[in-house]
């Protein structure tokens, strides 16, 4: 019955002929004769496992590889990062610094990114994205693992000091990466999955720090969060890279077929002639200053307003922004399912986002308490992260593939200098002038402003895209 069915197939010229001649043939074959009849099939078969898919710079799943180095290092970057929050009352008490003092120990990193950022980035764009991120991993690893090693505050600064040096080019160099692994359908989504690692490692660094200190003092903290960044450093040293990109106008010499190379004026036009960039860059600068000032102070806030021990003080201010683990991998997806109908999507979602997290964060701080401002909390950790792949998907869509690190590291130096140094520092100088809980409820104006300008920016966006020279990037072999 079997083989009429063949023969009708076959006489009547059925699309499902060949199909079914060739499965029925095939089952039947012995391995021997498979190699004979396909005598490629095995290496076709592995051919195709490592084929490149459309848009991405290596395999799917070497850029996987790649990308989980880069999601590993960006959570022990945070974790290096925040675990000062969870010190603060055991430095406070061991060396009697004020509230106004010590948030220095957080902006100090800062202040080093905003000094170092922009060379670093060059070093990403125009030498390697691979040798830099993996010196700058050591450099931040070795400075946190000198932080349990200091004897007085001036020198915990200056250790601190030198984490930030090496933090400095690794969000524009990782962000580089990604978007050159990847198609830029997804850039969102991916950036979002990366980005998850910044509440997940901050999370991790303010609530192990806080149990540590609690039990071997806050030195030993400091010591433990720095090996594993340094091992995943060493890591990455040995991944693929892409050939640095030449940086070339859209001009051609008259008397030559050559390219123009690009100058400082076309460098900084490709730049400042775009609106839209220039608001996401700022935009980031509002929703930072409270995601640091809320990582360095909340700790201390529950300890103050509800007379927690910091063991107990600092796990449960961690579990606020570790609920961004959700709010920015799912941020990234819902922005990238939008943006197919609306192209200004990764301005327009962080605009509305940020809106909402600027409502919870008022009502946490200002209309309830306990129970009930702990839940409002905890779902402004899930929003606030929620911008975060789409402006910074914005920061590449927009820049010449041969200046991504720099133009995201032109986002790190606006936000840190403007937002994450000056955060704690602003809300502990209102603390010292009225209380901590009084300088918590400033924070929704920063909010405000940071939608108004991703809002702004999201007009400009379609204009901005068409201006962008599309270059094919080649892995160095």
């Amino acid at each position: 019955m079997e083989g009429q069915n063949g023969k009708n197939l076959i006489k009547n010229r059925s699309p499902e002929s060949l199909k079914f001649v060739f499965l029925k043939s095939f089952r039947n074959l012995q391995p021997r004769q498979v190699n004979f009849v396909f005598p490629n099939l095995t290496q076709f078969i592995m051919a195709k496992s490592k084929a490149i898919k459309p848009g991405y710079l290596f395999t799917p799943g070497y850029s996987n590889y790649v990308f989980s180095l880069l999601f590993l290092l960006y959570l022990f970057d945070y974790a290096d990062r925040m675990i000062i929050g969870a010190l603060v009352p055991y430095i406070q008490a061991d060396w009697g610094i004020d509230d106004a003092q010590i948030p220095m120990l957080s902006s100090v990193v800062y202040w080093t990114i905003v000094a170092l950022t922009l060379p670093l980035s060059a070093l990403v764009d125009r030498w390697s994205r691979r040798k830099t991120i993996g010196a700058m991993a050591t450099i931040w690893s070795l400075a946190t693992a000198a932080c349990a090693f200091t004897g007085s505050f001036g020198g915990l600064m200056v250790a601190r000091g030198f984490v930030g040096s090496g933090e400095a080019g690794y969000a524009p160099g990782g962000s580089a990466m990604i978007s050159a692994m990847y198609p830029k359908e997804k850039r969102s989504w991916i950036m979002g999955l990366w980005n998850a690692s910044i509440p997940l490692g901050a999370a991790i660094g303010v609530a192990v720090g806080g149990i540590i200190a609690a039990n071997w003092g806050w030195k030993s903290a400091f010591g433990l969060v720095a090996a594993p960044g340094l091992i995943i450093a060493i890591l990455f040293f040995f991944v693929k890279d892409y050939k640095t990109v030449p940086l070339y106008t859209g001009r051609v010499e008259a008397a030559t077929p050559k390219r123009v190379k690009m100058g400082f004026k076309e460098l900084a036009k490709e730049f400042l002639s775009k609106p839209a960039l220039l608001f996401t860059y700022f935009g980031f600068t509002g929703v930072v200053f409270v995601t640091t000032s809320v990582l360095f102070w909340l700790p201390s806030y529950f300890e103050r307003m509800y007379d927690l021990p910091m063991e107990k003080a600092a796990p449960k201010a961690s579990l606020v922004m570790l609920l961004a683990i959700i709010g920015a991998p799912l941020g990234g997806y819902l922005t990238d399912r939008w943006r197919k109908k609306r192209i200004n999507a990764r301005l327009l979602f962080p605009a509305i986002t940020t809106i909402i997290a600027a409502l919870l964060c008022f009502l946490s701080f200002t209309i309830f308490v306990d129970i009930q401002q702990y839940i409002i909390l905890l779902a402004m950790g899930m929003t606030i992260t929620a911008f975060i792949p789409g402006a910074a998907a914005t920061t590449q869509d927009l820049v010449h593939p041969g200046l991504r690190a720099t133009s995201f590291a032109l986002s790190v130096f606006i936000q840190n200098l403007i937002g994450a140094s000056l955060g704690p520092i602003v809300i502990g100088h209102i603390a010292r002038k009225t209380d901590l809980a009084t300088a918590m409820k400033t924070l929704p104006i920063f909010l405000i402003i940071s939608a108004v300008l991703f809002l702004l920016g999201s007009f400009y966006y379609k204009k901005d895209l068409a201006k962008v020279e599309d270059v094919k990037l080649e892995v160095k072999e």
